[in-house]
């Protein structure tokens, strides 16, 4: 068997931003001369996340009231309390304890078929990314393992 990664970077500019990231995907898997195998898809994040589905800009809007619903920003999160919080603190730490519960929602992963060199996609299924927090540089990571 053999792997091939790479990884993809982002710039998010907003929160629950949306990205459609398929052709890098699909890039990446070409490059990797493997023809049948599976192509992992993995955020390095705990608040951003992976998913598949249609890139379609109302029903992405309808997703992000959606999202926004599971765990609204307005919330109380004992993770925002900066007074009690001990554990995993850096410098200019933000208020983001509705973007891992949102996360929990979402898998950090998806794996993909490949055979004969293409991804299995179902008719409108794309490759999507979700910022969940506040603007930054992002980074995912692409394995793909085959022959």
């Amino acid at each position: 068997m053999k792997t091939h990664n790479s990884e993809i970077q982002i710039d998010t500019k907003e929160y629950l931003q949306f990205f459609d990231i398929t052709e890098d995907v699909k890039k990446i898997t070409e490059e990797s001369k493997i023809k049948n195998g599976l192509v992992n898809v993995q955020t390095k994040h705990t608040t951003a996340v992976m998913f598949l589905n249609e890139n379609e800009p109302l029903l992405l809007e309808d997703m992000k009231d959606h999202i926004e619903k599971i765990a609204p920003i307005t919330n109380n999160y004992r993770h925002d309390n900066f007074e009690i919080r001990t554990v995993n603190m850096c410098d200019n730490e933000c208020d983001n304890g509705h973007s891992h519960c949102k996360a929990l929602h979402f898998p950090s992963s998806i794996t993909l078929n490949l055979i004969d060199g293409k991804i299995q996609f179902g008719r409108w299924q794309r490759v999507m990314f979700i910022e969940l927090d506040r603007p930054r540089p992002r980074m995912i990571s692409v394995n793909v393992m085959g022959i």
